[in-house]
């Protein structure tokens, strides 16, 4: 690990370790709520798919009309559905001309038809520590999604799925994207990187430590026609032909998996996502604790501290403003003093006051009396806390 990785790493630590663990306590309890608020999400996703009846294209139009039915007549029925088909452009089914010549993409790199094209270049960085400092390491942990920048643009025409087996293509359901954020089951048809030549001002940004690109990454992904894959969504019914659309409750839309890989997979990340908030919960609170004991005690030692002091400064008063007024300015403290037995604080006048309850002879009487109005009182030689002191007079 280099250095630059040892003092982020120190950083770090210090931060979660602030307040006696208070901070590392309050994260990891956030981790444990998104954990659990996943865990309810994904519980309710995968109950919804269980329930879903997995149906053929062509029982769409009657479930549907028994929706309807059930709802009066008057309603549009809508309900969950997974639906296995094949993927065809909308224009081969709808009976019109463009059946001849149908509304479908062509990918320019490889020929293949599709209804979804999406095109993308990234850029890949490279870096060098350069002559200034290790904080790429930090930035590249912090900010690493500005590795991944680039341009991408997605194509699409309306497309459908149908029941390969059945000809003619009567019967199809609608595949309605517009709002929806699921990725869709793309396949990678190109994919090629070219390098990019250095520039004197690529120079300066190795020299000062920076990302700088050295390649880009031409990929185009289609979805083409023909392929079979899973709708999970609401099915309902558009002016007579079934339409189908993503749920933003589940987290799948098209894909490739059938309904049994779904729920086992939904199923294993329900587990991992409740033992994960239990772990995380139960380790937050013994941090937070700990860290609540710590300060309560720190409070309440402060407190004791405090009221200590402000009684010695209330007895002190009454004995200044009394008849019992203590000799700060004795004659015999100033003069010729051995140098063995002057103030260590001062060193002008005879050492007079003891500190209880170490006993050490010391400090002059005035000095003993500026230490005891510390906040944390403690012994100039032993460091050890001091209650009070004692005059000590010559016999």
């Amino acid at each position: 690990m280099s250095v630059g990785d040892q003092a982020a790493a120190a950083m770090v630590a210090q931060l979660a370790l602030a307040a006696d663990g208070a901070v590392l306590g309050v994260t990891l309890a956030y981790v444990a709520v998104r954990c659990i608020l996943k865990y309810a999400a994904t519980s309710s996703a995968l109950q919804k798919i269980r329930d879903a009846p997995t149906v053929q294209v062509s029982d769409l139009r009657a479930i549907l009309a028994e929706d309807d039915g059930d709802e009066g007549g008057g309603g549009v029925g809508e309900r969950v559905v997974v639906l296995r088909g094949t993927v065809e452009c909308k224009s081969a089914v709808n009976g019109s001309w463009k059946r001849i010549w149908p509304d479908v993409l062509v990918s320019h790199e490889s020929g293949d038809r599709a209804v979804v094209i999406q095109r993308s270049q990234k850029y890949i960085y490279n870096e060098w520590r350069g002559f200034f400092g290790w904080y790429p390491d930090l930035r590249g942990v912090l900010a690493r999604a500005w590795r991944e920048q680039g341009t991408a643009s997605t194509r699409t025409v309306p497309f459908v799925l149908v029941d390969s087996r059945q000809q003619p293509l009567s019967d199809y359901v609608v595949i309605d994207l517009d709002g929806s954020r699921h990725v869709l089951p793309l396949t990678t048809v190109y994919r090629q990187m070219q390098p990019i030549q250095a520039t004197p001002y690529t120079f300066i940004q190795a020299l000062f430590g920076h990302e700088y690109p050295v390649g880009l990454v031409d990929e185009e992904k289609v979805l083409p026609l023909g392929k079979d894959v899973t709708a999970v969504g609401v099915c309902s019914s558009n002016n007579g032909a079934p339409l189908i659309k993503s749920c933003r409750d589940l987290p799948y839309f098209l894909c490739d998996l059938t309904k049994d890989q779904m729920l086992i997979e939904l199923s294993s990340r329900t587990k991992i996502l409740l033992w994960s908030g239990i772990v995380v919960g139960s380790v937050s609170i013994g941090v937070l604790g700990y860290a609540i004991v710590r300060n309560w005690n720190k409070w309440k030692q402060w407190r004791e501290q405090r009221r200590a002091q402000q009684e010695r400064q209330a007895a002190m008063s009454d004995t200044v403003n009394g008849s019992e007024e203590p000799d700060l300015n004795d004659d015999d403290d100033l003069g010729d003093i051995p140098d063995g037995q002057l103030c260590v604080i001062c060193l002008m006048r005879r050492r007079r006051a003891a500190f209880v309850p170490c006993g050490h002879l010391v400090c002059c009487q005035r000095c003993a009396l500026s230490v005891e109005r510390d906040l944390a009182p403690k012994c100039p030689v032993c460091r050890q806390a001091i209650r009070t002191s004692v005059r000590i007079f010559d016999s």
